[in-house]
């Protein structure tokens, strides 16, 4: 199982109903995507951050299916620009050796592919996840 951790903050001034309908629709958006087996979507309590989600994706090709699936690039359109500090990270206890690769591939190539996702996380005031684009680099 892979279980995909976001963390962030929104832009000071969003509206509160800005950020409601941002997060509706992230609740949403995880019943159109059929990869995903489990998602919860809140508050971020104990740290730095506002709000928080969890997904959780079988394999690998269900993580490359739901981070390319047309919902989640839409929520990632419509939420990304809300967004000032943004952390993405993955925890697995799946048994290749390769997963971390794997996974930063699918980032990789998702950017390449989408640049206009690309360059929105390039934009956000800071971020830190897998093949991160732009200025802010690519850490571990």
């Amino acid at each position: 199982m892979i279980y995909h951790c976001i963390r962030f903050t929104t832009k000071p001034g969003i509206s509160e109903q800005d950020k409601a309908a941002a997060l509706d629709q992230m609740g949403r958006h995880s019943q159109a995507i059929p990869a995903i087996k489990s998602r919860i979507v809140g508050p971020d309590i104990g740290g730095e951050y506002d709000y928080g989600a969890v997904t959780v994706l079988e394999d690998i090709e269900g993580y490359a299916e739901y981070m390319n699936h047309p919902a989640h690039l839409a929520m990632d359109r419509a939420g990304l620009p809300l967004i000032d500090t943004f952390v993405s990270y993955d925890i697995t206890d799946d048994p290749d050796p390769e997963i971390r690769a794997k996974i930063a591939e699918v980032h990789r190539r998702r950017f390449e592919d989408q640049p206009d996702i690309a360059g929105l996380v390039s934009g956000l005031g800071d971020y830190t996840g897998s093949a991160a684009p732009g200025k802010h680099g690519n850490r571990r």
